[in-house]
């Protein structure tokens, strides 16, 4: 066991999509504790929600494992800043580039910015996610619906058709899954709906994507403390977030790092059409 707290946590709410520096406890992106060993070294990464929770952790370990990155993130100029310096302080290149997933032209232009300003794409993290909470289906507008499914899997279509276009063999796409792809929690309906779909969309994509030396591979994390919490559910649920798992607690984004840095590395050539799963001890089927 770490030394990670424990909820309760002090009620808190932020409107979305939420910022890091006004959560408490804050969390661990690894900055103080991961070392890296160049199994990255030379790459390339696209990672989308790049500027904060899992993103930053993962930008912060492709960037001490010797890859340079760019971040696609929405409109959190603060925490892009904050996750470009830590990926400089490592001694590799970050790219900030914000806007909005949902569009299909802005997808192709990441991957294009990725091509012009790092010299390709090695790695592409398809992270960024949007959820909110409801009781009722009849609460969750058609607008919500689809808000949903183009940022959490339209986007990850339009990502990865433009990215492979411009990948070599050996190279890795990773896609965020979640424990909500097996156990859908009813309250996030329209998230895990969209959750259920990456998985599939990732085995399929592995194989569709073997004949080309490219693996696909998803991260299925469990409950994870990030900015999209306290800006998307209650703040008495917030309070007790993470209690639920076998490990009474959440997971730090800094806990799965390590499994993207696994699936990204080119000695994993053989795992492909594979879900690893960070969930606190919650098993998925």
């Amino acid at each position: 066991m770490t030394g990670y707290p424990k909820p309760p946590f002090p009620e808190q709410q932020q409107s979305m999509p939420g910022q890091t520096a006004a959560m408490d406890p804050r969390p661990d992106h690894g900055e103080e504790s991961y070392r890296g060993s160049g199994r990255l070294q030379g790459k390339r990464a696209l990672i989308t929600g790049g500027d904060s929770g899992i993103g930053r952790a993962v930008a912060i370990a492709f960037a001490r494992e010797g890859a340079d990155v760019l971040i696609s993130y929405l409109d959190e100029d603060e925490d892009a800043r904050d996750t470009a310096r830590w990926v400089e302080k490592a001694g590799r290149k970050a790219v900030l580039v914000p806007g909005d997933i949902q569009s299909p032209e802005h997808c192709r232009k990441l991957v294009q910015q990725a091509v012009s300003d790092l010299g390709g794409i090695d790695i592409l993290v398809n992270n960024a996610a949007h959820q909110a909470t409801f009781e009722d289906i009849a609460d969750i507008s058609d607008d919500e619906w689809q808000l949903t499914f183009a940022v959490n899997i339209h986007a990850m279509f339009y990502l990865t058709k433009a990215a492979v276009a411009h990948m070599s063999p050996g190279s890795a796409i990773i896609n965020t899954a979640s424990v909500n792809s097996d156990m859908p929690n009813p309250t996030l309906l329209a998230y895990a709906t969209t959750k259920g779909a990456i998985q599939n969309f990732t085995g399929g994509l592995a194989q569709m994507l073997a004949g080309k030396g490219i693996r696909a591979n998803a991260v299925a994390p469990g409950p994870i403390w990030t900015p999209l919490i306290p800006s998307t559910m209650p703040a008495d649920t917030v309070a007790n977030f993470g209690k639920q798992v076998p490990m009474k607690r959440p997971g730090q984004p800094a806990e799965l790092a390590t499994a993207y840095v696994m699936l990204a590395d080119p000695l994993s050539s053989y795992v492909s059409g594979a879900t690893i799963a960070v969930t606190g001890g919650k098993p998925i089927l």
